[in-house]
């Protein structure tokens, strides 16, 4: 064990931040899959549902280990070019998408041979917020003029988020706000970014109008949900959205100060998304407000050192990285909570590493590796380096002693069958194939 903490590099109280979370998230989980176990099968057995939790969790571990391990600056080229391919899949998605629980939205794509869903907004967002740091630390020395930022970093946004918002709402305004964030820090100058959020605004009301006057098309079959969610926000009107914030609330209130106990909780057979979007309320329910308070110190520690990591990076690139992998995290789990306390209408945002779930708990590894990555100090990429020369040399001594091993053997069939040439140098020209 010890020799596997010695091989993390980076960031270690990070490290112990993101296990915790991670380790927290079992029971919750386990407790609140009651629902969806009586619905699947009937039995109320949640115990497949917890070691599916696990797969995702030790899957995602595995993601963070393999890219930490990556040189973070890799990810400038990267991002440029699988741009483009996430354009695809968001493509894809919004055409032939799979629709889960029921919700009429394709926000999932199935992965060949393997049976699994994966969110494409998730991969969307992390390359997106890359790329935009990538544009920023660039063209710091440049003053690039505004007419030419449209064109290499405005257009790309807004068609990552075009492609994102039929199907996704409230990710699609988390993104372009983060990103507005991204570029405010990036020192985009401020008058361009008010003409930014403008264009944006319109472009929204654009859509609106267009799905007003096409309300049967299944490109805007999520208008109505985001109408009325915003209006029984606003107003006392009861319906489904209503249910689920109701059932929240009472299972906070249930959990007073130091809870029901764990797996004691009885909202959770009643809320629909108890073990994703509303997980939060069940943690609440069941460990009380000690331990709902806990998890958001334990978010607003992480983002405290978030902050430290973008200030001790080296580069432009490394501090904007941080914030825009890093920060997003947070806000997401701020806006879960707040959607739990009825402080947001309905969301449908979970909660970073505790909320079940494969695709968001993948890419949220795949951001903690990244911004790890980033925090590694210069004797871990100098022992890096070393490590991989190493591995350099040894693998040229293999292929030279293995090409070595072909050479003799060679020269041992030419000695046991006899020297054959087709030169001869004797008067018959045919002694060379008669004597073969």
């Amino acid at each position: 064990m010890k020799e596997l903490v010695n091989k993390l590099k980076g960031d270690r109280v990070i490290w112990s931040f993101v296990a915790l979370l991670a380790l927290f998230s079992f029971m919750p989980v386990f407790s609140a899959s009651s629902n969806l176990a009586y619905i699947g099968h009937g039995t109320g057995n949640t115990l497949g549902y917890l070691v599916k939790h696990l797969a995702h969790v030790c899957i995602g571990f595995l993601i963070i280990y393999w890219v930490h391990r990556v040189p973070y600056h890799y990810f400038r080229a990267i991002s440029k070019i699988a741009l483009p391919v996430v354009w695809f899949l968001l493509l894809y998605t919004l055409l032939k998408g799979t629709v889960i629980a029921g919700a009429n939205a394709s926000r999932w794509i199935q992965v060949p041979f393997i049976g699994i869903t994966f969110q494409t907004s998730t991969l969307a967002a992390s390359i997106l917020f890359i790329f935009v740091a990538r544009y920023l630390s660039k063209t710091k020395e440049e003053n690039e003029p505004f007419q030419v930022s449209l064109i290499q970093l405005w257009l790309p946004v807004f068609i990552t988020l075009a492609l994102i918002l039929p199907a996704n709402f409230s990710t699609t305004a988390l993104i372009f706000a983060m990103v507005i964030m991204l570029t405010f820090i990036g020192r985009y100058p401020l008058k361009y970014i008010g003409f930014i959020i403008g264009s944006g605004i319109g472009m929204l009301l654009f859509f609106l109008l267009v799905a007003k006057a096409f309300p049967e098309s299944r490109f805007f079959s999520r208008v109505s949900t985001w109408e009325s969610r915003i209006t029984n926000f606003t107003t006392d009107k009861p319906d489904e959205d209503d249910y689920q914030i109701e059932k929240a609330k009472i299972a906070i209130a249930s959990g007073r100060l130091g809870g029901v106990g764990p797996g004691k909780s009885v909202q959770k057979n009643f809320l629909p998304q108890s073990s994703s979007d509303f997980i939060y309320a069940i943690i609440v329910e069941e460990y009380g407000l000690v331990g709902g308070v806990a998890i958001l110190v334990l978010y607003l520690l992480l983002l405290f050192r978030f902050v430290i990591a973008s200030h001790k990076a080296t580069t432009l690139f490394g501090k904007l990285v941080v914030v825009g992998l890093g920060f997003p995290m947070i806000f997401q789990a701020m806006i879960n909570m707040a959607v739990a306390v009825e402080l947001l209408p309905v969301t449908g945002q979970t909660l970073p590493l505790i909320s079940s779930g494969g695709s968001s708990i993948w890419m949220t590894c795949f951001s903690l590796g990244i911004i790890i990555s980033v925090t590694k100090k210069e004797e871990e990429i100098a022992e890096e380096q070393e490590e991989k020369e190493r591995r350099k040399e040894a693998l040229q001594r293999l292929i030279d002693k293995e090409l070595s091993e072909e050479d003799l053997s060679v020269e041992e069939i030419y000695e046991e069958q006899g020297m054959y040439s087709i030169e001869d140098n004797s008067r018959n020209p045919m002694n060379a194939v008669l004597n073969k």
